[in-house]
């Protein structure tokens, strides 16, 4: 930090000092929403005050929403349902002091902890270019902050200041938080007008070797048949797919996730975490086209 970056020594240890271990960080770290089944998981997230809330929000932010998708390609309930799943649009964004969220899980949580020594670094970095008081930050459990709960270093690489106002506010501002977002999407190669994922039938076994190939979407809508797989919807065979198994309380529910959809995984590295997006936005769309037509 000092001789990288220069700061001054004294500076970065008296915020350190003040940190505060707090081991009830490590336990929410050891038994994520995203280790639940997927019939548990959904029933988080796809709730109708949850869905009418991302409405009113759109309909309270449609210029800013608008604006966005035509900046980015992005569609407005792709970016309502993230804040939807994140903070419920910006009402819980933690409660956790930054430096000893990151300070907590650095020091007692061993298989993460390169990861978060590198965004206490960006925290410091973070705070002196926006000009915040770092020991003033508050977000999660694991150190996201704001409205779309970025971490320091996604808050440094990928923010945008959506109504020019001259600063980057993801703590308060829905314009910035919007257009964040959006940013981030983009950058994570979203492609404007693709499809984003399908139901799919699978028969026999092979299917599970389309499984293994993981999150990326790696196999051809072409070629899925030599898995046993058939898509729900008629997709351009061009496109790539992967396969996603989501537990049920009896039995599993398959659907073929594509680039889109790995686009949301970049947000936060989870299939649970994308399809719960992907549900949500569905639901708010659909009943904000229809308040929109009464």
């Amino acid at each position: 930090m000092v001789d990288e970056h220069g700061f001054q020594r004294q500076a970065v240890k008296s915020v350190l000092a003040q940190a505060k271990i707090k081991p009830v960080i490590i336990e929410k770290m050891t038994r994520p929403a995203e280790a639940f089944p997927w019939h548990r998981y959904r029933n988080i997230f796809l709730k109708p005050k949850r869905i009418s809330q991302g409405i009113a929000f759109w309909l309270q932010y449609a210029a800013l929403l608008k604006e966005a998708e035509k900046t980015y390609g992005v569609p407005a309930e792709i970016i309502v349902a993230i804040l939807g799943v994140e903070t419920r649009f910006g009402r819980i964004k933690g409660g956790f002091r930054l430096v000893d969220s990151l300070t907590t899980i650095a020091v007692d949580y061993p298989k993460r902890r390169q990861y978060f020594l590198k965004e206490l670094e960006q925290a410091f970095l973070l705070a002196r270019e926006e000009n915040f008081d770092l020991l003033s930050l508050v977000g999660s459990y694991a150190g996201a902050m704001g409205m779309a709960q970025f971490m320091p270093s996604s808050y440094r690489h990928y923010a945008v200041d959506g109504d020019n106002d001259g600063v980057r506010d993801l703590l308060h501002n829905p314009a910035d938080a919007v257009g964040s977002i959006a940013n981030y999407l983009k950058l994570h190669h979203w492609k404007p007008g693709e499809p984003i994922a399908t139901r799919a039938t699978v028969v026999g076994t092979k299917y599970r070797q389309f499984i293994k190939k993981g999150m990326k979407p790696s196999v051809r809508i072409h070629d899925i048949g030599r898995y046993q797989v058939t898509a729900e919807k008629n997709y351009s065979k061009k496109l790539k797919a992967s396969l996603i198994a989501l537990e049920q309380q009896h039995g599993f529910e398959y659907w073929l996730g594509l680039n889109n959809f790995y686009s949301i995984t970049r947000y936060n590295h989870s299939n649970l975490y994308a399809m719960a997006v992907y549900q949500l936005a569905e639901e708010i769309r659909a009943g904000y086209q229809l308040v929109r037509k009464i």
